[in-house]
């Protein structure tokens, strides 16, 4: 089995719910991780270099996955996918969702993703960027599923996983806890806090929030680009 892996805070508690599976030490060993940006992770599932990953939700489309109901979802806010306000247009090279969201929602500006969007909302505050997942949901009464847990092999393997994790309470130890917060700059209790706004069953309503922002998208071509505005 070969998991891509989002080093993102977003699924930190899946990451720790993997380390902690009582499992052998062989199976644990034959359960091997390949890390990525969601984008990068993207091409490697569609060239089979791995066989699932939690990828964009817009490329979770694709007929030749196997799609699970784990993912990263926002029921409101979700903190760490941004665009900043009064910049020019600009897309984050290591997320689809996120820049076809902004475009969706035809917000023109920077698109800033992942830890350090977290990080430059908690220095910079929020009054400064446009949270998609929070706008996302006030547009449309449903949350924002930003990535999905996929595969192309190993189906049923993974799907165990997955309703194991959605059934699991997921309790982060302190030394992950304080390791992730040294590595990112971001204060543990801040950490705790972002967590709360991040969702992972994938549901009716989750469902039906995907296939409206894909149909929205296809509409635009499935083409992020952002027009400047005067």
């Amino acid at each position: 089995m070969l998991l891509g892996k989002i080093d993102y805070l977003n699924l930190l508690p899946f990451h720790v719910f993997l380390k902690s599976l009582p499992l052998p030490s062989y199976v644990k060993k034959s359960i091997e991780f390949k890390k990525g940006v969601p984008s990068k992770l993207c091409a490697d599932l569609y060239y089979r270099r791995i066989d699932a990953a939690v990828i964009s939700s817009i490329e979770s489309r694709r007929a030749k996955y196997r799609k699970l109901p784990l993912g990263i979802v926002a029921k409101r806010e979700v903190l760490s996918v941004l665009v900043r306000k009064n910049s020019a247009p600009r897309l984050d090279p290591a997320s689809m969702s996120s820049n076809m969201l902004a475009r969706v929602l035809d917000l023109s500006g920077e698109v800033l993703i992942g830890d350090n969007a977290l990080k430059a909302l908690l220095s910079q505050g929020r009054d400064k960027f446009y949270d998609l997942g929070e706008i996302w949901q006030q547009r449309t009464g449903l949350p924002f599923v930003f990535g999905r847990l996929c595969c192309v092999k190993n189906e049923k393997a993974y799907a165990r996983l997955a309703t194991k994790f959605l059934r699991s309470r997921i309790k982060i130890p302190r030394y992950i806890l304080q390791s992730y917060a040294l590595s990112r700059g971001i204060k543990e209790r801040e950490i705790l806090n972002y967590l709360k706004f991040i969702g992972y069953e994938i549901g009716v309503r989750e469902e039906l929030a995907l296939k409206k922002f894909i149909a929205k998208a296809k509409k635009l071509k499935f083409n992020p680009v952002q027009k400047e505005k005067l």
